[in-house]
C-alpha cells in the first residue's frame, strides 16, 4: 500500500473491497439483481482504486531502488528520473479516482429532447441532437430504447424520449456519469431547411436527463395520488394514428409532473414505459430536494440543476461547437454530430473533477 496522503483513506477503502468481495461470494446477493448490481458497480470502483494505489506502491519501490543503484552507477539516475515522473503522474490518477464519486453514476439514464425556440427547425435540430447520441452510444457499447416520439410534420422531433443503457458494471462507464451533463439548452446557429433566403437562423432545443431507477422500492409511488387519462394517438398535424385508446398520460397530482407515452399500440406498454419515465422524474426531485437541503452540499460548477440554462452552441457555417461551461472549443462539428462527443463530455468531466479537488483543497 502506498504511504503518506492516502494512507487512511486506502485503509478504510480497502476494508470496504474485501467486505464487496464476500458479498459477490454469496449466492443469496445474486437472488436481488437489483442489489447486485449496485454491489458490482461499488466494488468495480474500489477495484480501480485499488489497483492504482498498488501500482502506486510498486513505483515508490522502482524509486527507491532506482536511487540506490544510481548511487554506484550514473547510468540508472535517468531511469530514477523517469520513474519519479511516473510516480507524480500515478499520484495524481490516484488522487482524482479518490474524489467523491456521483454515487449516480453507474445507472442507466432516461433523456427527453424538445423543441424550443425555433418551430420547425428547433424540431429537426431535435433529431439531430437524438443521432448524435445515439451514435455516441454506439460508441459506447451502450443501447438505446426508443419511449416516446411526437413528430413535427417536417421530421423532426416536437419531443422525444429515450432510454439509454450500460451492460459495464464500472461507474465510470455509467451512461449517467457521461450524460449528465448534457442536460439544459442547446443553442444551433445554422440556414434552416424552411429558409429560401440563405439566411442564418438561431434556434435552441431543450435537453433533460434523469438516472433511471433500478429498484422500484427507491421511489415510492402511491397509486392514489396518479391520475390517469388514456387517448388516441396522433402523428404529424395531429391526425390520430391509431383506432384505440393506446396512448397513456400519468399525472402525479402531489407533484403536478406529468408523462405521456403514445409510442407503443399496447396501452399497457405505454403505461409501463410512462412509470418509468414518473419514477425517474420523481428520484431526480428527490436528489435535488436533498442537495438543497444540505448547506454543505457542493454545487457542481457543470452540472447545474437550472434547465433553462443555456449550455452548448452548434455553429454550422463555422462548423464550431463551444461549450459555455467549460470553455471548450473545437471546430469539427460535422464530426460530433455524428457522435465523436467525447472530448465535449470529457471537457466537462475534468472542469468538474477540477472544481471538486478545489473544494477539497478549501475543506
Amino acid at each position: 500500500m502506498s504511504a503518506g496522503e492516502f494512507g487512511d483513506s486506502l485503509t478504510l477503502l480497502r476494508a470496504e473491497h474485501a467486505d464487496l468481495q464476500e458479498q459477490l461470494a454469496d449466492p443469496e446477493l445474486h437472488s436481488n439483481p437489483a442489489r447486485a448490481k449496485k454491489v458490482n458497480r461499488r466494488y468495480a470502483e474500489l477495484s480501480q482504486i485499488i489497483a492504482a494505489d498498488d501500482k502506486l506502491a510498486a513505483l515508490h519501490d522502482d524509486l527507491e531502488a532506482a536511487r540506490e543503484l544510481a548511487k554506484e552507477d550514473e547510468v540508472f539516475a535517468e531511469e530514477a528520473e523517469s520513474t519519479e515522473q511516473a510516480l507524480d503522474e500515478q499520484r495524481e490518477k490516484l488522487r482524482r479516482l479518490l474524489i467523491p464519486r456521483d454515487p449516480d453514476d453507474g445507472r442507466d439514464v432516461i433523456m427527453e429532447i424538445k423543441g424550443g425556440e425555433g418551430g420547425e427547425e428547433s424540431a429537426l435540430f431535435a433529431a439531430d441532437l437524438l443521432r448524435m447520441y445515439s451514435h455516441y452510444a454506439e460508441s459506447r457499447g451502450w443501447k438505446i430504447e426508443l419511449l416516446d416520439k411526437a413528430e413535427s410534420d417536417l421530421g423532426g422531433y416536437k419531443s422525444v424520449q429515450v432510454a439509454i443503457k450500460s451492460s459495464s458494471n464500472d461507474p465510470a462507464d455509467g451512461v449517467w456519469a457521461s450524460l449528465k451533463y448534457e442536460g439544459g439548452v442547446h443553442r444551433v446557429q445554422r440556414v434552416p431547411a424552411t429558409e429560401s433566403q440563405g439566411r442564418i437562423h438561431t434556434s435552441t432545443t431543450g435537453v433533460l436527463v434523469f438516472p433511471e431507477v433500478d429498484e422500484p422500492e427507491e421511489v415510492a409511488i402511491d397509486q392514489n395520488d396518479l391520475k390517469i387519462d388514456v387517448y388516441r394517438s396522433s402523428g404529424p398535424g395531429g391526425q390520430s394514428v391509431n383506432t384505440t385508446d393506446s396512448a397513456v398520460r400519468i399525472t402525479h397530482i402531489p407533484t403536478g409532473i406529468v408523462v405521456s407515452m403514445q409510442n407503443e399500440k399496447s396501452q399497457i406498454q405505454n403505461r409501463a414505459a410512462a412509470m418509468r419515465v414518473l419514477q425517474a422524474r420523481l428520484l431526480a426531485r428527490q436528489q435535488e430536494e436533498k442537495a438543497a437541503a444540505e448547506s454543505d452540499m457542493r454545487a457542481s460548477q457543470i452540472r447545474s440543476m437550472d434547465r433553462s440554462e443555456r449550455i452548448r452552441t452548434y455553429n454550422f457555417p463555422e462548423n464550431r461547437i463551444a461549450d459555455h461551461r467549460t470553455g471548450f472549443k473545437a471546430y469539427n462539428l460535422d464530426a460530433v454530430m455524428d457522435g465523436a462527443l467525447g472530448p465535449v463530455i470529457e471537457s466537462a468531466i475534468a472542469a468538474d473533477e477540477e472544481s471538486q479537488l478545489a473544494h477539497l483543497a478549501e475543506a
